[in-house]
Formats: C-alpha cells, structure tokens, sequence
C-alpha cells in the first residue's frame, strides 16, 4: 500500500471532493451571472483580492485526474521539493504531499493569502498525517515565495490567481532543475504564462492537456534563461 492508496487517506479525499462539488456548484451559478467580459476581468486582473475573497469558502479544487497526475509526476520524477501556488482547502497538497511520503520525505511549501483557507487547509494536511512534510505559507506569493526557497524545485503547481501565474513563475525559475515539471491549473485565464512556457526555442517545453491544465517541462539549466530575473 502506497501513502496516496492508503483508506484513511482516500477518504478524507472523498469528502473534500464531495464538499467541493457542492460548494463549487454554488459559486459558479453565482460566477455566470456575470458577463463573459466581467468574468475575464475578474480573472485576469492583478487586483484579484476582491475575487478569491468572495470565494473564501470555496475549495475551487483540482479535479480527480489532476491530483492524479500530480501524485504520478512526483512520483516518476523522484520529486523531494515541491511548491503550490494557491492551496485552497489543500486537495492538491494532499495528493503531491501523499508522492513526497513515498518517495522516502521532502518538503512542500504551498501559499495562501485567505487566512481561512490556510487554517482549514492545515487541519486537512494534520489529518492526513503530512504535517511534518507541508508548510503553508499564510499572505500574497509574491512576498511568501520570494524568500526561503530550496536550492532546487523538483514540481510547481500553480492553481492560485491567474494573472500572477508569469510572475511566481519568474520568482521559481531560478531554483527549477532542468526537468522539473510545472502543472498549471485553468491555464487558458493566463495568456502570458501560456505565452512564456510554449516560446519556441524558450527555457520550456509545454503541452495542454483537457481543463485547461497547461502541463511545462524545464529543458534549460536557471542561470541566464529567461525566467533567471527577479520580478521588479
């Protein structure tokens, strides 16, 4: 048995799976009825604050594959570091914190600006038993992943707000292995970040995959590639 088949982990999935459908189902019958032009300002703004507030009690999850995915990247690459951009309820860090036990330890740090979701996302990971392998990072990613970062990423997942996706990308680059995968979650309300990972002859290779996951491999070693400055 593997820490992500565990029935003590699969469970506690099942039910924040099954809050989430519901919880989701409310916000989105309240998000469509705005505009599609409302909606793409909501989503691609900067001042994202006012949107992923209203959202404070909703999970706005990965779906079952993606975690799938993400526990089978960490996996097959021997991932030992890791880090989340945009824990919510923490069912993504469950499924890369679950790989991280198995591949024998490390670390993942995940970072949330809603101080509700950070405590019920570390009551979630207690649960679960990964305590010892997640920090959560309480306040905006630009301040809390621009500090204190290992000296290599093996993984980045970023599913928090979708116009901040080029510049917490600018901040990882540096530590990214060559080889490093990163899944970013409704990749399709990031143009810039869709536009930087699929540049020809660019620091990446990318692909897209069904609802709208964009997945990237780092192909060019940190120093002097694109994603090498600092976000000013």
């Amino acid at each position: 048995m593997t820490a992500s088949t565990s029935p003590a982990l699969m469970a506690l999935l099942d039910g924040l799976f099954a809050d989430a459908e519901v919880t989701s189902k409310a916000f989105m019958a309240e998000f469509e009825k705005y505009s599609p032009a409302e909606r793409d300002a909501m989503m691609t703004t900067k001042d994202y604050k006012g949107f992923y507030g209203r959202a404070k009690d909703v999970h706005l999850p990965v779906s079952r594959e993606t975690g799938k995915l993400l526990y089978m990247l960490a996996r097959s690459s021997g991932a030992h570091s890791i880090v989340e951009f945009g824990t919510s309820f923490g069912i993504s860090t469950l499924h890369m914190a679950a790989a991280l036990r198995d591949n024998g330890g490390g670390r993942l740090i995940s970072t949330e600006f809603e101080p509700s979701k950070v405590a019920r996302a570390r009551q979630t990971i207690a649960a679960a038993g990964f305590s010892d392998l997640v920090e959560i990072r309480e306040g905006d990613a630009l301040e809390t992943l621009s500090r204190d970062l290992p000296d290599v990423i093996d993984l980045v997942l970023l599913d928090g707000a979708k116009a901040l996706y080029p510049d917490v990308l600018a901040l990882l680059g540096p530590c990214l292995r060559p080889g490093a995968f990163i899944l970013a979650d409704n990749a399709n309300w990031s143009p810039e970040y869709l536009s930087r990972v699929r540049m020809a002859g660019g620091d990446y290779i990318s692909v897209p995959f069904p609802d709208d996951v964009e997945l990237s491999m780092r192909v060019a070693p940190a120093n002097g590639g694109a994603d090498s400055a600092p976000v000013h």
